[in-house]
């Protein structure tokens, strides 16, 4: 089963927050569970590191395998931040990250379950 991480747990992770570090070591030693993230959560995280970050946060995220953006996946992503962000605060990387699940499987693991209103998706918060 995949198992998508938000950037938010990915992010946590990075600062040392400890809740982060442990759900991911519980989440990733179960049996028959893949890490996944999201292009545009990859994105997220690269795009903002530091210089001196770079080799520390690329071995973390090479624990993940990365799903690419496809065409599908931004044209069903594209209508769902219409039909959400108003109401729920969805935004792009959002979006893009329900589209991707949508079409490839999965649950989402994050911080804000509110960002992921979809009813036909499995949303669950890391860790209280």
């Amino acid at each position: 089963m995949r198992a998508y991480i938000d950037s938010d747990i990915l992010i946590w992770h990075l600062r040392g927050d400890r809740r982060a570090e442990r759900f991911l070591r519980s989440l990733g030693s179960e049996s028959g569970i893949e890490l996944w993230i999201g292009a545009l959560q990859r994105a997220e995280v690269v795009f903002f590191m530091r210089p001196a970050e770079e080799p520390a946060t690329l071995a973390f995220l090479s624990h993940f395998k990365t799903e690419p953006v496809t065409q599908q996946v931004v044209d069903e992503a594209s209508a769902l931040y219409r039909k959400w962000h108003s109401s729920h605060g969805v935004d792009i990387n959002d979006a893009m990250l329900a589209a991707t699940v949508k079409n490839t499987g999965g649950k989402i693991y994050t911080l804000n379950v509110k960002h992921y209103p979809m009813s036909d998706l499995v949303v669950l918060k890391a860790w209280k």
